[in-house]
């Protein structure tokens, strides 16, 4: 018998393309159980007109980046007051601190606090950001019911920066496997758009120009990989990843793989994308939590050699690879080694059917939806 519905409102710091939203996206559209309203600290972003559609209501403060407003934190506090929620959930350390104290001022006793970082690194990370991550370490005691990270090493980075340990609960992403799935025509298709032959051996990686994901040690890697003798070519697809970028395409230049590198940039069919690869390699030096991105390229059949950062080692399993971050030289012999085994099609057929039944074994959304709705109905109850 299921529990009885809930009315959630979901606080979140900002809509843009990230990996946090696209969660609370999937969450919110594939739970047909409970009722979602979203409200975000600042503007719409890229995903509010993708909650418009889907006839989830979401309300905007329209607050600056990084500041919070008198005028903001009244609209929150008279929006919670007016839709009185069974539970608050919200995303990341700015929505944590201020929806979750908006939301006790406002009557609301269930309140689920979202973490996402596995680090946080001076130097690195907004140093408001950091203040922030604290000050939540301080109020962890009282203002959440429970504490919902993507990932177990989130969790144990999180105890030391003194969060309430017996609060948390881990509910790991997970990936629409209605979209995400093996399909051979979209291979085709992207590759003939991309100009390459069926048979040549294509890394990838899906995630922004950022210095958290080391495209540095990626190109590196692959000027290493092409002195060794290999063929293959390697996409990059995300933002800033593009002819556009002067400091990206001076660095292929530099390293001498210009004609080995498709510079994508932003693409908004991922799942064909996934199917094009051979390998998705994810160089992440820090921060992640749980990229998104292995599961979802798993769930197309894409084996992954990923940095060993969050919980990158827990998604690939005996599926895949993991290396030491900001190594390039052992990236490199480990993309050797994968494209040694790509050779042999019977083998590498039975790690692509692995790899799937991982995800759809771990990582549904369905999963997910039910760990939410878990971690939501507990926090009523306390």
């Amino acid at each position: 018998m299921l529990a009885k519905p809930l009315n959630v409102l979901h606080v979140i710091t900002g809509l843009t393309d990230g990996g946090a939203e696209n969660i609370l996206y999937q969450l919110c559209r594939n739970d047909r159980h409970n009722t979602h309203r979203v409200v975000c600290l600042m503007d719409a972003g890229y995903y509010g007109p993708l909650f418009d559609e889907a006839g989830i209501e979401v309300v905007c403060l329209n607050m600056p980046r990084g500041r919070v407003t008198p005028r903001g934190m009244w609209r929150l506090w008279r929006v919670m007051r007016a839709w009185r929620p069974d539970v608050v959930q919200t995303w990341m350390y700015h929505a944590d601190l201020v929806g979750g104290v908006m939301a006790r001022l406002a009557g609301i006793k269930a309140v689920c606090w979202g973490i996402r970082n596995s680090n946080l690194l001076p130097g690195v990370s907004r140093r408001s950001t950091i203040w922030v991550a604290k000050a939540c370490g301080i109020l962890s005691s009282v203002v959440p019911s429970s504490i919902v990270s993507c990932s177990q090493n989130a969790v144990e980075v999180h105890r030391k920066l003194h969060y309430a340990a017996m609060k948390f609960v881990v509910v790991p992403n997970g990936c629409n496997l209605s979209l995400l799935m093996p399909d051979a025509e979209a291979r085709t298709r992207v590759r003939d758009e991309w100009g390459l032959d069926a048979d040549m051996p294509l890394f990838g990686m899906v995630a922004r120009f950022d210095p958290q994901k080391d495209h540095d040690s990626l190109i590196a890697a692959l000027a290493q990989l092409k002195g060794l003798g290999w063929d293959f070519r390697c996409a990059l697809i995300g933002a800033g990843l593009d002819t556009d970028n002067a400091e990206l395409t001076q660095l292929l230049e530099d390293h001498g793989i210009r004609d080995r590198v498709l510079l994508v940039g932003r693409r908004s069919d991922i799942p064909a994308v996934m199917n094009a690869l051979d390998v998705h390699v994810l160089s992440s030096s820090f921060g992640e939590a749980f990229p998104n991105v292995l599961a979802e390229a798993m769930a197309c059949g894409t084996p992954c050699v990923s940095t060993d950062v969050g919980d990158a080692a827990f998604i690939v399993g005996d599926t895949g690879w993991i290396v030491p971050p900001s190594d390039s030289r052992v990236l490199a012999d480990q993309l050797a080694m994968v494209l040694g085994e790509h050779a042999d099609s019977a083998a590498w057929q039975v790690r692509q059917q692995c790899a799937q039944q991982r995800v759809v074994d771990t990582f549904s959304v369905q999963r997910m939806v039910e760990g939410y709705s878990a971690s939501w109905h507990k926090a009523c109850l306390t």
